[in-house]
């Protein structure tokens, strides 16, 4: 498996490694920001093969697109250059995950279209402008459990450490309000399910320009989950308030139980606990394909590799659920796959910590640090789960986040297919505006129904 460890190689990346809470890089590295690297810190220049240049990314709709539709794909004619299968597996071995390969191994119906690689991330030039200034700023603290000094942007655009890499992920923009409808499946081996309907409402005042940590008291995100349906699970909520430094202030949850109709608090709703209505097939800490506190893992950073990678997704982010549903898998006509460069973080339970995984390995995309495969082991260093997130362009915004997530049990060919707003006729809502008091406790019980 060939890693390539670009930019890592530095006295100055070993120190950080050793001092986490040392300023992220020097002017002169952050500097190279929009000119050898792209303002997120991604490498500008392609491979000389598969890999083209970045050229700025998706910052338009297309003509005719009205805030709140599906969207529609900008490289709808590109054509499949390829697909692997089982039969030709070795020949892509290198570019795959374990997790990948396991996935060919377990399901003969499993396959990857290969599509031209499209570099299609951007983001506002606020954030650009703020992951310039963080460079120079940001800092780990708590050992890394917690970010200081940095506002609105990506907090390190030239990683030294996986903590750094996995905090990119979670502070990358993903606008400062919204709704969506995140419905999910639950899918048994034989490709049954029964739908899940989930609302989902966002406030990140960490992206509120002109906000710095101390203004927003150490929350990076609230975050308000309701089920609808089906009827035996209606009414169940739950609302979080999600930190920057979890060891200062760690997460705060609480739920609302409609046959008690009481808020309690939830303090379960955190690590490898089984996330809302998901049957066992995802852990909190799996949402958003990694959200939470880091301190039960060491977080290795093993390089950067190119790798196929779902990206593009836009027939899978605007087809009906009937056609997405198959037995072990995401119907694989629906998917879109393309040879990316991608940050691999390799995460390993601490000695005396507990968690369901005893190893997980992330692939994070170096254009948009969103995590878009993990590889998950069980207590006995076995390959378990597999997550993938199936990711598109929102070029109203502009940011670059995913449109599924699909989750997959190696062992029993169960998996949770997630983000399935396919139903609802519309996709995630950015107009929508929300405010901090609205995610309080108080207006829990308010909004709670039986």
């Amino acid at each position: 498996m060939a890693i390539r460890h670009t930019l890592l190689t530095s006295a100055l990346a070993a120190a950080l490694v050793a001092l986490p809470g040392v300023a992220a890089v020097p002017q002169s590295e952050a500097d190279r920001l929009g000119r050898d690297l792209t303002p997120m810190g991604a490498e500008m220049a392609g491979n000389g093969g598969a890999i083209p240049a970045w050229e700025g990314g998706v910052r338009s709709a297309p003509s005719g697109y009205s805030f709140g539709e599906f969207h529609p794909d900008p490289f709808a004619d590109d054509q499949i250059q390829f697909t692997i299968t089982r039969d030709n597996l070795a020949d892509h071995a290198e570019q795959l995950s374990v997790g990948q390969r396991a996935m060919f191994e377990r399901y003969e119906t499993f396959r990857m279209n290969v599509y031209p690689t499209r570099r299609s991330a951007a983001f506002p030039e606020r954030i650009y402008e703020m992951t310039r200034r963080n460079a120079t700023t940001a800092r780990l603290v708590s050992n890394g459990d917690g970010v200081a000094d940095a506002a609105e942007g990506v907090p390190f655009p030239i990683p030294a450490n996986g903590n750094e890499v996995i905090w990119n992920h979670k502070l990358k923009f993903k606008g400062v309000s919204s709704m969506r409808y995140n419905n999910q499946a639950p899918v048994t081996s034989g490709g049954s399910y029964n739908l899940v309907r989930l609302r989902e409402d966002f406030y990140a005042p960490y992206f509120i320009e002109g906000r710095t940590i101390a203004d927003i008291n150490n929350i990076l995100l609230y975050f308000y989950q309701s089920v609808e349906s089906p009827p035996r699970l209606a009414g169940q909520l739950l609302l979080v308030h999600e930190t920057l430094n979890q060891a200062e202030s760690p997460r705060r949850a609480w739920v609302y139980n409609p046959g008690q109709r009481r808020v309690r608090l939830a303090p379960n709703v955190a690590y490898d606990n089984p996330g809302t209505a998901s049957d066992n097939l995802r852990t909190n800490d799996m949402t958003d394909m990694f959200n939470g506190a880091l301190d039960r893992f060491d977080w290795e950073l093993v390089g950067k590799r190119e790798m196929y990678v779902p990206y593009n997704s836009y027939k899978a982010h605007s087809a009906p659920i009937g056609d997405l549903i198959r037995p072990g898998h995401i119907n694989p006509d629906m998917l879109r796959y393309e040879l990316h460069r991608v940050w691999v973080v390799d995460a390993r339970l601490k000695a005396g910590a507990r968690h369901i995984n005893s190893r997980r390995t992330f692939y994070v995309d170096e254009d948009s640090w969103q995590i878009l495969v993990i590889d998950h082991y069980d207590g006995e260093g076995n390959i378990w789960r597999y997550s993938e997130a199936p990711s598109i362009s929102y070029y109203e915004m502009p940011l670059f986040w995913s449109t599924l997530e699909n989750h997959h049990d190696l062992k029993n060919g169960r998996y949770l297919a997630s983000g399935l707003d396919n139903t609802e006729g519309r996709t995630i809502d950015y107009r929508i505006q929300f405010s901090a008091d609205q995610f309080s406790p108080q207006n829990l019980r308010q909004r709670g129904v039986r």
